[in-house]
């Protein structure tokens, strides 16, 4: 316990960057944490609500429903999808698939890559700490040799296990941050595969939405009421002309 005090007292130019580096790769780390959960939806929950939806008020309900949900398959892919609904399966499979390509894994990706280079920096800064500390330590240690001073050489190489600090130090903060990545990474990977199994699912509520009998028979009664109203209109005017 010594020896680390005495590294953070008497090498403070050390242990003060890597200090600052630890402090902000676990900042880093809860806020990737944080982005995590908010671009989840449990989609078990949230399907058949959103199946009911649909049926019951159609595609600007569903949109409406999509876009009060936080969760980024919702409120992205869902959305582009519906938007395209009007076009067809394949316009809606683009729609969603360009918007996970462009927004969606950006989004995913973010701090990643900062994450990773504090943890490889970190590394390589502790052990060039350990290198000047080391060198500076050999060099005292030949000059005390040369002047015949041996008590002074014991202590300079008690410096050495010191110097070694600095080292552990930078594995103490990439070590955590590359187990981090790592899981971050994997956690992607499962939710790309989710965002296509949502797309799809999402295509097949739409294209039994549109093929629902009620819904066509619906639609058949709208256009019979229209054409009605149109002809009614028609023979107002006729009889308007005296015709």
């Amino acid at each position: 316990m010594k020896a680390v005090t005495d590294f953070f007292i008497h090498e403070w130019y050390f242990s003060i960057p890597l200090v600052i580096m630890s402090l902000i790769a676990g900042a880093l780390v809860i806020w990737r944490i944080l982005l995590n959960k908010t671009a989840s939806t449990d989609m078990d929950d949230f399907l058949p609500l959103f199946q009911q939806t649909l049926r019951k008020g159609g595609i600007k309900a569903a949109v409406s429903l999509c876009k009060e949900e936080k969760g980024l398959i919702p409120s992205r892919v869902f959305i582009a999808g519906l938007e395209a609904a009007d076009q067809g399966a394949a316009a809606m499979r683009r729609s969603m698939a360009n918007e996970n390509e462009l927004e969606i894994v950006p989004r995913l990706h973010f701090l990643l890559a900062p994450i990773l280079a504090i943890a490889k920096i970190a590394t390589m800064v502790g052990l060039f700490f350990t290198v000047i500390s080391m060198i500076n330590t050999f060099n005292a240690i030949g000059e005390g040799a040369s002047s015949g001073k041996a008590k002074e050489i014991g202590g300079h190489a008690s410096k050495i296990g010191l110097a070694l600090f600095a080292t552990a130090m930078g594995l103490f903060t990439a070590i955590p941050l590359v187990f981090s990545h790592v899981l971050f990474k994997e956690w992607i990977a499962k939710f790309e595969i989710r965002v296509k199994a949502s797309s799809q699912k999402l295509i097949t509520l739409v294209t039994n939405y549109k093929k629902d009998p009620k819904l066509l028979d619906e639609k058949k009664q709208d256009e019979d009421d229209d054409d009605y109203e149109d002809d009614r209109k028609s023979r107002s005017k006729k009889r308007a002309r005296g015709d």
